[in-house]
């Protein structure tokens, strides 16, 4: 038995006769390192889609955005992305100094395309490094152990619009501080370096507020 199949994946292949059928797609699309052309489309990515487990088992999916190229290739086998300031759960990078095994899912949704990697990921915290990626808090560095496409046939078209203006990019003015942060009720526990966000942006506002803004796109 192979490392990408267990008893669990035989079991539905057996059932539904597609064993043969499994082994030979894994033989033709699974790689152990990044070829040219999917190291090309990591890096005109502006999202990916980010899995990693918590301490209890759980699975957490997060949804990573930035500027097209804010996901590196370093070499045929690591791959390196930004952290940017979130809400201060640091769900995904806690998850990762637990248990370093994640999953990473790319998309173009205007020409139906995918590209799933598993890899073996560390937090960096090197401010020569944290310099080459702007807005960066922290970076994750990943050793590749597998990459392979996936069929495009459900992916949804989609065409993007914009990008949005709390990216961190190059030569570019600061993103506006986040709406969230003008929650009335987590004003005593934001950080020091964040008490008076609320009040350059108009000043303090509900959760319900907060809502209403989201459900606008304003969020």
């Amino acid at each position: 038995m192979n490392d990408l199949y267990g008893e669990q994946h035989r079991s539905l292949q057996q059932e539904f006769d597609t064993e043969q059928l499994a082994d030979r797609v894994e033989a033709i699309i699974v790689q152990t390192e990044i070829p040219a052309e999917h190291k090309a489309f990591i890096e005109s990515r502006d999202l990916f889609f980010l899995t990693t487990i918590d301490h209890r088992g759980y699975p957490t999916c997060s949804y990573k955005g930035g500027a097209a190229g804010f996901v590196k290739v370093v070499d045929s086998k690591t791959i390196v992305f930004p952290h940017y300031d979130g809400n201060g759960m640091f769900l995904s990078m806690g998850n990762i100094t637990a248990n370093n095994k994640i999953g990473m899912l790319f998309i173009d949704f205007e020409t139906p395309h995918r590209l799933r990697v598993h890899g073996i990921a560390s937090i960096e915290k090197d401010e020569v490094l944290l310099a080459e990626f702007t807005g960066a808090k922290l970076l994750v560095r990943v050793t590749i152990s597998e990459i392979f496409i996936n069929c495009p046939r459900y992916i949804h078209q989609y065409q993007r619009l914009k990008t949005s203006k709390y990216t961190p990019q190059i030569d570019c003015e600061t993103p506006p501080a986040p709406q969230w942060k003008r929650i009335d009720a987590i004003q005593d526990v934001l950080p020091a370096n964040e008490k008076d966000i609320a009040e350059k942006l108009g000043g303090t506002i509900t959760p319900e507020e907060y809502a209403d803004l989201v459900m606008k796109g304003e969020g």
